[in-house]
């Protein structure tokens, strides 16, 4: 059967404005950091992937590395675009990254203009697009002067290559200066992606007065911390979750009593709220209005339902933020 979206697909979501520009983003995204490889199934990804769309995400976020193995989800992802989603291209907005290890030689990592350039080449190739909306240097090249990375994705713009331009993990002073370059250069800084959750708040520490001081948006990843704040974890490490299996970004050591203690903490008040742990802790990610979008990952289709739910419930009251600091600290 052929996809035809849901046409109420945009009374479900909540849009907001990314810094100064005239783009606007879902709350919730979807990243296919995991799950959407070649080892993963077709299907679900599929399954996933089309549900989302139908909930009102229209952001999708990739890199150039995604798998396993690499550049594998940036091929599952054209594969559905050219089945399912090519009628609706312009409404979706479609990133991608480069910055990590991608391929063997001097050439295929970090931020040069040379591995930045050709690997865009490569992703376009990968995902069937001509151009795509968004495009991140994935990280900080402590051995490439900003000024060649900037000046690279400055011409990614205006060879059509990608509307708009991101940084990721970059600390605040170096966002700083990134925003300096773009402007000078003329293509301004549209969104910065750093890990932010509960559990993990250092865009606190600066990088959130420069977006908000320069007007540039901001996409939270790993917002449920890697699955610790979710159900998951509630009585220590099941099994079959993602710290008890090895080459995890999630290690068992830091699953600790401590932490338990506090994610059973902030599943009480979760309750009270009538939301899951992870409702909740995507709710205060985007408390305030100081986060453009949370970017989530999902494994099954249940999940991208309960995630986008919380636009049910985004508001905390002053008592509910003081406990939860009280928890974190």
């Amino acid at each position: 059967m052929p996809y035809i979206a849901d046409d109420k697909r945009y009374e479900k979501m909540k849009y907001n404005r990314t810094g100064n520009s005239g783009l606007l983003l879902p709350a919730i995204s979807l990243g296919l950091w995991h799950n959407f490889g070649g080892v993963d199934s077709f299907e679900n990804g599929r399954a996933m992937l089309r549900k989302a769309f139908d909930l009102g995400i229209t952001h999708f976020d990739l890199a150039n590395n995604y798998g396993p193995p690499p550049g594998s989800a940036e091929e599952m992802f054209g594969k559905i675009m050219k089945t399912d989603f090519k009628p609706y291209r312009d409404e979706m907005v479609i990133s991608s990254k480069a910055g990590y290890h991608m391929w063997d030689g001097p050439y295929g990592d970090w931020g040069s203009k040379k591995y930045m350039i050709s690997s865009l080449d490569q992703s376009l190739k990968r995902m069937g697009l001509d151009y795509v909306d968004i495009y991140y240097s994935h990280r900080p090249d402590p051995n490439t002067p900003m000024e060649e990375t900037m000046g690279a994705l400055d011409q990614i713009v205006r060879q059509g290559k990608a509307l708009y331009v991101g940084i990721s993990s970059y600390s605040a002073e170096q966002t700083a200066q990134a925003v300096k370059i773009l402007d000078d250069l003329g293509t301004p800084l549209l969104i910065h992606q750093p890990k932010y959750s509960m559990f993990d708040r250092w865009m606190e520490d600066g990088l959130q007065d420069v977006l908000q001081q320069n007007g540039v948006g901001s996409i939270a990843f790993c917002p449920l911390a890697q699955g610790l704040l979710t159900n998951k974890y509630l009585a220590g490490i099941p099994a079959e979750s993602r710290a008890a299996r090895s080459g995890s970004f999630l290690q068992e050591d830091q699953v600790t009593e401590l932490v338990v203690e506090k994610v059973q903490k902030l599943n009480t008040i979760a309750g009270r709220r009538g939301q899951s742990l992870a409702q909740m802790a995507l709710a205060w990610v985007l408390r305030g209005g100081h986060v453009t979008t949370a970017l989530i990952g999902a494994s099954r289709v249940s999940q991208i339902e309960e995630n986008v739910a919380i636009l049910d419930n985004l508001e905390f009251s002053d008592e509910e933020l003081k406990e939860i600091d009280s928890i974190l600290s």
